[in-house]
């Protein structure tokens, strides 16, 4: 309990810092059974009991590490052209979310993510699997960009490659990369802005060694599962995401 009390940042209680850890590895499970959602899921607890200052670049770093452990499990399964057009608008959309302030407020930024969620979710959005570059490009740009002002824009990329026709494992494995170069060029642009991670970085180890045993267990379970379990499961969480963002609009969460 004594290194745990010494990794602990001085800004958050132990007891804090011990159910942020407990939580990483259920939120990370999450995401490598689906795809996604425990970003967000994460965020929202870290919201209850994290100075906001340091909410938005300490689960960026934290959501990194998670994403790169579960990429790298899921490694064989990666599509390097996603990858590599989703970092050419990842770059753009730090380097502009940096420099400027939102001018819309956060509550209308969330609403338009849970619509854009929900059509192609539950609507009949386009395929865009003869377009990928282009898509990835656009949801790079948007995801990272919007992901500096609230944490977790990952829907975004999530929703764009759902259309493109991907088997369960290239999505969740191709989630996981893209949203992992979302959150470095994040993270580079919080740095560049001055933001201090030495005083978390105990506490964001922590997390994300169990977020990575979180990811195993949860890739075991998506190794379990089959397409169409998959895909009720990701529509499930999907509108939930978008639920849970209406009401964080609407000022009730």
């Amino acid at each position: 309990m004594n290194i745990l009390s010494a990794l602990a940042p001085q800004d958050l209680p132990l007891i804090a810092s011990l159910f942020l850890i407990f939580c990483s590895f259920f939120t990370s499970a999450l995401t490598a059974a689906v795809g996604l959602g425990g970003g967000i899921a994460l965020i929202a607890i870290m919201a209850m009991v994290m100075p906001a200052a340091a909410l938005v670049p300490v689960h960026g770093v934290v959501q990194l590490g998670s994403n790169a452990g579960r990429a790298l499990v899921q490694i064989k399964h990666v599509d390097w052209l996603i990858a590599v057009w989703f970092a050419c608008g990842a770059v753009l959309g730090a380097g502009l979310g940096g420099a400027i302030a939102v001018q819309l407020p956060a509550a209308i930024l969330k609403a338009g993510i849970a619509v854009f969620v929900l059509w192609v979710v539950w609507g009949r959005a386009p395929k865009l699997a003869h377009m990928r570059k282009r898509a990835m490009a656009v949801a790079g740009f948007a995801s990272t960009f919007l992901s500096m002002f609230f944490g977790a824009a990952g829907p975004i990329g999530g929703s764009v490659l759902s259309t493109l026709g991907l088997t369960r494992h290239q999505f969740v494995a191709n989630q996981a990369i893209t949203s992992m170069m979302m959150h470095v060029f994040k993270i580079i642009a919080f740095g560049i802005l001055g933001f201090a991670f030495a005083p978390w970085a105990g506490l964001i180890v922590l997390m994300i060694a169990s977020g990575f045993l979180g990811t195993l267990t949860g890739s075991h379970l998506l190794g379990r599962m089959n397409e169409d379990v998959f895909k009720k499961g990701f529509r499930l969480v999907m509108t939930l995401l978008a639920a849970n963002l209406f009401l964080q609009a609407s000022g009730l969460l």
